[in-house]
């Protein structure tokens, strides 16, 4: 325990160091910041339970923009780690008008269904993740959306006995909806440098980009992954 609480101590004063300088201007509306835990729960060689929740902000903390949590139930259909996951989601979102009035609280349930799988080129790690989601909005019939992930992860350092294992990070995500043809939703380009701090518990920091037909934002993203 106390060699995990040191690795979390340099770990957390490390992304400090990178990203409190960009404090102050997540004050601006163009830039918001998302806090981010993803939990993973292991129950057999086959089986596993996801949980997540996103704290999306308009600025840097205290205006939110979005609340979601997820939770969902895996299957790994094979030994390489290609998995189905059946899932849902809930979403309170707090949207701009178009006219600047105030703020407009909206409530979504979500149930997604997607398949993940990997593969690795040398040193890097390659995911690839498809989701189709049903969405249900508030007084409005059911949506559908179609997302692609892809995921390219380098590790930084490869000795086994150092404390903390670094690693680099990026996606790319495509938001598509379907109808009478398909239209392009948002797409997301994230980088970012991430720390191994144990098995199963990692720490990354990032910058994303968010684009929409008529527009984009850009992020900052602080993510929490532990597997257990």
């Amino acid at each position: 325990m106390p060699f995990i609480f040191a690795a979390m101590k340099k770990s957390l004063l490390l992304f400090c160091l990178i990203f409190l300088p960009l404090v102050s201007f997540t004050q601006n509306d163009d830039l918001g910041n998302w806090w981010i835990y993803f939990g993973n729960k292991e129950l057999d060689d086959r089986w596993d339970l996801h949980h997540e929740i996103q704290y999306r902000n308009y600025n840097f903390i205290g205006d939110l923009e979005q609340l979601l949590v997820r939770a969902g139930v895996g299957y790994n259909l094979t030994e390489n780690n290609n998995r189905i996951l059946l899932g849902y989601g809930y979403i309170n979102s707090e949207n701009n008008p178009a006219d600047g009035e105030s703020l407009i609280s909206t409530d979504e349930h979500r149930i997604y269904q997607e398949f993940t799988t990997t593969q690795n080129v040398s040193r890097l790690k390659l995911s690839h993740r498809y989701r189709f989601e049903q969405r249900f909005i508030e007084d409005e019939d059911m949506r559908t959306r179609f997302r692609y992930f892809l995921a390219p992860t380098l590790p930084l350092t490869t000795d086994e006995d150092r404390e903390l294992k670094w690693y680099l990070s990026a996606y790319n995500e495509i938001f598509l909806v379907p109808g009478e043809g398909v239209a392009f939703d948002r797409n997301r380009l994230y980088g970012g440098v991430g720390t191994e701090i144990k098995p199963g518990l990692k720490v990354e920091a990032g910058y994303m980009n968010q684009f929409f037909e008529n527009g984009g934002r850009d992020q900052l993203n602080l993510i929490l992954r532990y597997s257990f």
